[in-house]
């Protein structure tokens, strides 16, 4: 349907389509020169490439002419768009002006490029294909895991070894140094080992690391002596009470195990029930509760019955003395009544010893023991365990120290005078009465003391062979530092005039420089039992030395003076008046002078229980109207101290309103200046808490207004009570945690009272005359919810006195302070120390009227003390004149 003009190699053609030109559509092709018969995707014939040399056209079999000329490179023009599967001659313009098909760019000697619908349609036959292909190479990777196949057996070459990736080496790898002897290859020296994969947990770190409560638990320490007696019902009251009176002292724990008991257990006493009263099932039941409850707590084990007499100091030293790492079965030994004559066990009249080490192996043969060992008697039965199971025969000796007894008479009276070996034992039996336990401990006791004061006396003389080394005897001091008893440390030596210690004057009646600091009181109480007790001393001590020529009788102190020396104790001098009388009957007034003291005993550490700085302490702040002003600086500092640094305590404010006020409560609040301010804090503080209580009250007394909190708060609360002029530092709060302890102390610090003249704006220091400790303020305290609770119950339930009867319970509590409640009421102990964190800011105290003349007097004190220095009120009363600065 065209015609070609060749000129010169250049081919005129008609205009070209417009652009851009469409994407080729699926199956659309250029036909390469020379190339294969295409099909037409339009028609469906089929074109054959018929090769002309002049023209280079291809001659359709049939349908429309057209030709394919071969790509000319001298031709840059873009080629004629054409129908999907045919392709027109550069150089021949197309008659036709509608295709059928979209038009496509067939670029010269390529593919025509395929549209994303051509392409899906393309895939459609071959995509379940793939997906299935897919499919089953995932399921056989996943049954690799679940199926196990054997593995062909490695083979080694020569010179080579052949191991699993995941197995270890059975035995050691041959030398690499080709002159060591070689090592024969073993198939099996490899074995495979599997190792399971475990992920990582990622576990945040401890902030606080979590130690035991005793260092003993840490270091694996334990006690040394547990004692087991042997009781029953009929003789638990009788005998049981008389051992654990006579042995409980000597021992680290004592316990008693019985078959049954009655409804009443002595006091005092740990009574252990095992429901069973056949003597080995006992004995079973004993070994195993001991075991299961204190075999990590103790070294040794010693059982006896309750008709045994035990002396607890000798029972104490034999322990002592022996190695806790050995397998030893102790006591009276005895054969066995029928057996092969080998080994023998411990008769448990006298008691018997174990260790540690040997319950430990014994326990797992327990069960087995009660069923295969049939005897009547218990100690047998342990005995013949004991050697069956562990080899471990009974014996009286051991490193060096003796199991020593002695068994008294049918009537449990000692066979003649008194020997070495009664002398010397340590377990008596058969004791019959509680009377006769009594009285050995009595005699055993004295034997003991006996041989203490020979020990003394041994070290006394031992000290004068080396006298002549005493620093005091070498510096020549004459007088009574040479007649003090050996032994005694030489006194304090004071390094300067600020280390000399004061001596305290006192008589019978007076004592000069009193602990409130006043020059003069009257000797009662601790001190006067003390002053009475020397100098009864002091004349039974005179008459002990000139006894048979005089006898001395007390007429008056004339003089006393005593001290407290660091070093050695309480020093006292005393001036007695004395009579003097001789056989003859002549007597005579003497005045002596004597020097004693009361030595320093050894220190004990006492138990306190186990306090820590991570409570929450509720602090308590009642505030009336005429405070309102001064609660803004409170609420600055408690912000600056508490809120800031986040630490664990809350602040309650307790606002009280007179009757007057909480009437007009809904027109004018006296409070709302302080409600805005605890919400402004809140605001700036997101997540803190600042409650208030609203209380309705005539009078501020403060057991009144704890009574309204305490009901809220849970008993395990620990309050600190505080006014509105406390400046509470984070060391208060801490040692308030630390020295308040449930049921047992409560807290009255003493703060540092700013003086009124000497105040400024800033934080007040702890100086002279920058203010004092005020010993009269009892505002301040710390303590638990459940103490004062039950201070309270007792109060209410305790008689009142004729004066008080004519009081009603309201006036009652109006004169009752904190401090007096606890005092009186609690059995608590009450601590008073010096807070040098705990500062009261300068202003004066409201005194109300005196219900109590006793709290009003010392609220009176504390608000005149609290006025200024010495110095400050000098200069005030008398201002240095004018030009002049005396």
């Amino acid at each position: 349907g065209g015609h070609v003009r060749r000129r010169r190699g250049r081919t005129k053609r008609g205009p070209d389509p417009p652009w851009p030109w469409p994407e080729p559509g699926p199956g659309a092709h250029c036909p390469v020169p020379g190339g294969p018969a295409v099909r037409s995707p339009v028609s469906g014939s089929l074109v054959s490439g018929v090769q002309n040399p002049v023209s280079q056209s291809r001659e359709p079999v049939s349908g429309a002419s057209i030709q394919c000329p071969e790509p000319s490179v001298q031709n840059p023009e873009p080629s004629v768009p054409v129908a999907s599967g045919q392709c027109p001659e550069p150089s021949v313009r197309s008659p036709v002006s509608q295709w059928p098909e979209p038009r496509v760019r067939c670029p010269a000697g390529g593919r025509a490029r395929m549209r994303p619908v051509a392409l899906v349609s393309w895939l459609r036959p071959v995509g379940p294909v793939a997906v299935g292909i897919s499919l089953g190479f995932t399921l056989s990777l996943l049954s690799i895991s679940w199926v196990e196949e054997p593995c062909p057996e490695p083979r080694d070459s020569p010179g080579v070894r052949v191991r699993h990736a995941n197995s270890v080496p059975a035995r050691p790898e041959p030398p690499a140094n080709p002159d060591s002897p070689a090592v024969p290859d073993n198939p099996d020296s490899y074995q495979p080992r599997i190792v399971p994969y475990k992920a990582a947990r990622n576990k945040k770190p401890s902030k606080k690391t979590v130690r035991t409560r005793y260092i003993s638990t840490e270091l694996g320490m334990r006690e040394r002596l547990l004692v087991g007696v042997l009781t029953s019902k009929t003789t638990l009251n009788t005998l049981g009470v008389a051992v654990n009176r006579t042995l409980a002292a000597h021992t680290d724990k004592l316990l008693f195990f019985t078959g049954v008991r009655g409804r009443r257990v002595p006091h005092g006493m740990y009574v252990v029930t095992h429901g069973e009263e056949r003597p080995v099932w006992n004995m079973y039941h004993t070994l195993r509760y001991v075991f299961e409850h204190h075999a990590g707590e103790y070294d040794w084990f010693y059982f006896t019955p309750d008709n045994t007499y035990t002396q607890g100091d000798r029972l104490r030293a034999l322990v002592e003395h022996m190695s806790i790492d050995t397998d030893l079965y102790m006591g009276r030994p005895h054969p066995f009544i029928a057996g092969d004559g080998t080994g023998s066990y411990c008769r448990a009249e006298f008691g018997f010893l174990l260790s540690r080490q040997l319950l430990t192996k014994l326990q797992p043969h327990l069960d087995s023991c009660r069923t295969d060992i049939i005897s009547s008697s218990h100690d047998q039965w342990l005995g013949r365990c004991v050697l069956d199971y562990l080899a471990v025969t009974c014996t009286h000796q051991h490193q060096g120290s003796r199991y020593r007894f002695y068994e008294l008479g049918e009537g449990g009276e000692r066979d003649g005078e008194e020997g070495a070996r009664f002398r010397g034992a340590m377990s008596l039996h058969p004791v019959l009465e509680p009377v006769q336990m009594f009285l050995l401990h009595k005699r055993f006791t004295q034997l003991e003391l006996e041989h203490t004061y020979r020990q003394i006396q041994a070290l006394q003389e031992e000290l004068r062979n080396v006298s002549g080394l005493d620093s005091v005897a070498e510096a020549g001091v004459q007088g009574p530092l040479d007649n003090w008893p050996l032994g005694i440390q030489s006194p304090f030596r004071p390094g300067s005039r600020f280390e000399v210690l004061r001596w305290e004057y006192f008589s019978e009646e007076r004592l000069c420089w009193c602990a409130d600091g006043s020059p003069q009181c009257p000797l009662r109480g601790a001190d006067r039992l003390d002053v009475a007790a020397i100098v009864a001393t002091a004349v039974s001590e005179l008459n002990r030395r000139h006894a048979p020529w005089l006898e001395l009788t007390k007429e008056r102190l004339v003089n006393g003076y005593r001290r407290f020396d660091p070093t050695r104790g309480m020093e006292y001098t005393l001036d007695l008046r004395l009579r003097a009388a001789t056989a003859r009957g002549r007597s005579a007034s003497i005045t002596r002078r004597v020097h004693l003291l009361r030595p320093l005993g050894p220190l004990d550490i006492v138990p306190m229980p186990h306090v820590t700085e991570a409570a929450r302490v509720h602090l308590l702040l009642p505030i009336t109207s005429g405070q309102c002003p001064e609660a803004g600086p409170f609420l600055r500092h408690y912000a600056d101290t508490a809120l800031v640094s986040g630490d664990n305590a809350l602040l309650t404010l307790v606002l009280v309103y007179s009757p007057a006020e909480a009437q007009r409560l809904g027109t004018d609040d006296v409070f709302a200046a302080v409600k805005a301010e605890l919400a402004q804090w809140e605001r700036r503080y997101p997540g803190s808490r600042l409650p208030w209580v609203s209380v309705r009250s005539l009078s501020p007394a403060p057991l009144r207004l704890i009574d309204l909190v305490s009901r809220r708060q849970a008993a395990d609360t620990l309050l600190l009570l505080l006014s509105v002029a406390a400046r509470p530092g984070p060391e208060m709060l801490n040692r308030c945690r630390m020295n308040a302890i449930s049921q047992r102390q409560v807290f009255f610090p003493v703060p540092f009272q700013e003086f009124t003249l000497g105040s400024g704006s800033g934080r007040p220091e702890l100086l002279r005359d920058s203010g004092r400790f005020d010993r009269d303020s009892f505002t301040t305290a710390c303590f638990y919810n459940a103490d004062y609770m039950a201070a309270r119950v007792r109060a209410a339930a305790a008689p009142a006195n004729p004066a008080a009867l004519a009081l009603d319970p309201d006036e009652l509590l109006d004169g009752l302070d904190l401090y007096q409640l606890f005092l009186q009421f609690s059995g608590l102990h009450v601590l008073r120390a010096a807070e040098p964190a705990l500062l009261h800011a300068a202003g004066r105290r409201q005194c109300h009227p005196p219900v109590n003349d006793d709290l009003y007097q010392r609220c009176r004190t504390s608000d005149l003390m609290g006025l200024g220095s010495r110095g400050q009120l000098a200069a005030l009363l008398f201002p240095p004149e004018h030009g002049n600065g005396t």
